[in-house]
């Protein structure tokens, strides 16, 4: 059954309302202009809306289908008020035809609540949202439907009859949620908000009085920012990883930038020569009136004393640091980064990537008494090899066309396979595999394995599978 998914101002002036059916609304206006509905589309669309609020609060939610959460606390004297925010922010929308309403106070539930059903542009006082809240429909604290309906049966109809009943009967006879929804709202009780980008109160914003497009000025603000940012976090003894730089265009639309450290650091110079690079993507459209930068991954930093020996090498904040950065931001995070040992007796796991100056992991390093090649083959490589029955090491071996002669080996050292992950098909002989570490006339060295066992229902195999320095 075809019902409406949605309607605008219009159309619920002639009595038309969301869930109603189709049919029933061609015959109540005939003329009724329709389109199917999108919802991707549409949750594409809330979504860039969400991250275009970016330039009023770093913390944005979103809110079921149509609404939109933003933690404005510390941010709002940048627009001289709450009220002042507030207008600037649905002015806009008005300006570009997104029809929105939009409400400022203490908790979610009542700003939620103040939004839909009280007067636009309400504002609650600290502390004072229940007074606003008594007159509003009981629709307002996002009840089930089943209370929703029940409630006016009784002649509850306003949130201020609910807020004057016991506690008790309330619970008992419209469960535990209802009296959540009314603490919610009133601030008795938290309610946890899933902000699209990690919260964080490391967030500064600049503001022009005309648009810049020039790549200079792109420039220019960039260490404006950084070093605004900058100073708080040495203000506070704190250094950050991952910065984002944003860049807020005329129409609405945002040209973000990112860089990722290393190390945390607070260095406002260092920070916006990493940028700089990538200001030449950004499309500054028709100009660009605010720019915002915010910090993640922010931790303690001590203040770093300066070698005093000249002859000294650099540190590794002063000198690989920055490199690794460079690499890093300039490559990719995936391609620069650093082997460390992990705990696994299968070879192809025993290695697992980590960030270049990451601490080193706790895990114990690799067995000296199990040596493991310089090189390990990204697949292994098949090879020709002649050996004695049923567990000598090989005589010889041909490898991309080259006979190799062992003089010296070692092994053999049996690993099967980590018949405990799923992943692996059922353990067997034809699983296990031999290593052995050879050395050829010339003095190289390589380490071979033979897969599976002589005498089984498919004959072994020969496998190179790394090669030692």
């Amino acid at each position: 059954m075809r019902r409406l998914a949605a309607v605008d101002e219009a159309a619920a002036a002639l009595g038309l309302h969301v869930g109603q059916k189709a049919a029933d609304a061609a015959a109540l206006v005939p003329d009724l202009a329709t389109a199917d509905a999108d919802a991707e589309a549409d949750r594409a669309a809330l979504e860039a809306l969400c991250d275009w609020c970016v330039r009023f609060s770093p913390a944005v939610a979103i809110d079921g289908t149509d609404g939109l959460f933003l933690d404005i606390e510390g941010v709002d004297h940048l627009w001289g008020g709450e009220q002042a925010m507030l207008d600037d922010l649905l002015d806009r929308l008005a300006r570009w035809g997104v029809p929105a309403r939009g409400a400022i106070a203490d908790t979610p539930g009542a700003a939620w609540a103040l939004a839909r059903y009280a007067a636009d542009r309400a504002i609650a006082p600290p502390g004072g949202q229940s007074a606003l809240l008594a007159s509003l429909p009981v629709a307002a604290l996002r009840l089930d439907e089943a209370a929703q309906a029940q409630l006016p049966r009784l002649g509850l109809f306003h949130v201020g009859q609910l807020l004057g009943l016991p506690r008790a009967q309330l619970a008992k006879r419209f469960g535990l949620a209802a009296v959540l929804r009314i603490d919610q709202a009133l601030g008795s009780a938290r309610e946890a908000l899933a902000f699209r980008r990690p919260a964080t109160p490391w967030f500064d914003r600049l503001a022009f009085f005309e648009p810049i497009s020039a790549l200079p000025d792109l420039e220019r603000v960039t260490g404006d920012i950084c070093a605004l940012l900058a100073a708080r976090l040495e203000a506070e003894g704190k250094g950050a990883r991952r910065f984002e730089l944003v860049f807020h265009r005329l129409d609405g639309k945002d040209q973000p930038v990112r860089v990722g450290l290393a190390r945390p650091s607070r260095e406002a110079p260092r920070i916006a020569r990493l940028l700089k690079p990538k200001l030449e993507t950004v499309d500054p459209g028709f100009g660009i009136e605010v720019v915002t930068l915010w910090a993640a991954d922010v931790e303690t930093l001590s203040p770093a004393q300066r070698g005093l020996d000249a002859e000294a090498g650099a540190s590794v904040e002063e000198g690989l640091a920055p490199l690794v950065d460079r690499l890093v931001n300039r490559l990719g995070e995936n391609r620069v980064w650093r082997a460390d040992p992990y705990e696994s007796h299968v070879p192809e796991r025993a290695v697992v990537r980590r960030a270049p100056l990451a601490a080193p992991a706790e895990a114990a390093a690799w067995d000296p008494e199990r040596p493991r090649p310089t090189r390990l083959l990204r697949r292994v490589e098949p090879i020709e090899a002649v050996a004695m029955l049923p567990d000598d090491p090989p005589v010889q071996f041909r490898w991309r066309g080259k006979t190799h002669r062992v003089l010296r080996a070692e092994g053999p050292e049996r690993i099967g396979q980590e018949w405990w992950r799923r992943a692996f098909e059922e353990a067997g002989p034809g699983k296990v595999r031999d290593y052995y570490r050879v050395e050829d006339e010339a003095g190289e060295r390589f380490w071979i394995f033979r897969a599976g066992l002589y005498g089984g229902e498919t004959a072994p195999k020969w496998w190179l599978h790394g090669l030692f320095g």
